[in-house]
C-alpha cells in the first residue's frame, strides 16, 4: 500500500502502515539487531541503541554519517535523524501479529525525497518478505515501479 502524505504546518509527513503476521519482538529485531538490519538496509548500522544514541549511514565510499536517535522505547518506538528529516518506526501488538507504522517527517521536497519515499516503501516490503521467508526478485525493479508512483503522488500534492 502506498504511503499517505499530509501537510502539517510547514512540514509533510509520509505515513506507511503494514500489518505483519509476526510478533512485535520479531519485527523489533529487524529494526534494531544489526545482523537483521543489514538484510533489508545494509547501509545502516546501530552503534549506540538508546535515545541520544547513534545510527551510522555507510556512504559506501569509506565514510559514515552519524544520525542521532531522537526517540527510543524498546519494542515500541525508534526514531532517528534522516538528513534534515526524521525517520520513525512504531510497533503496536495485534491479536495476530503487529502493526508497523513508519513515518518520515519531510522538511522540504527534493529529487532525493522521491527516491527516499520509494526506498522506504521497498524496505518495508523487504522486511515483510524476510519475516515471511519470501524473496523479492529484484529490489531495483520494485524501487523503479514505486519511484514512478511516488513521483506522481508528489506532483498531485504540489497542485
Amino acid at each position: 500500500m502506498i504511503a499517505t502524505i499530509q501537510k502539517e504546518y510547514d512540514i509533510y509527513k509520509a505515513r506507511y502502515e503494514r500489518h505483519l503476521h509476526h510478533s512485535v519482538e520479531e519485527v523489533w529485531a529487524m529494526l534494531t539487531d544489526n545482523t537483521k538490519l543489514q538484510q533489508w538496509f545494509n547501509e545502516l548500522q546501530i552503534t549506540d541503541l538508546r535515545k541520544g544514541g547513534v545510527i551510522q549511514f555507510d556512504m559506501q565510499d569509506g565514510t559514515f554519517i552519524d544520525m542521532q536517535i531522537l526517540d527510543y522505547e524498546p519494542l515500541k518506538t525508534l526514531a532517528f535523524e534522516w538528513d534534515k528529516d526524521i525517520a520513525r518506526f512504531e510497533l503496536s501488538p495485534l491479536a495476530n501479529g503487529c502493526q508497523l507504522t513508519f513515518t518520515e517527517t519531510i522538511s522540504s521536497f527534493t529529487e532525493q525525497t522521491i527516491k527516499d519515499l520509494a526506498g522506504w516503501h521497498v524496505c518495508l516490503d523487504v522486511i515483510e518478505a524476510i519475516l515471511d521467508k519470501r524473496t523479492i526478485d529484484s529490489r531495483e525493479d520494485e524501487w523503479k515501479a514505486w519511484y514512478v508512483k511516488y513521483k506522481e503522488l508528489l506532483e498531485e500534492l504540489k497542485q
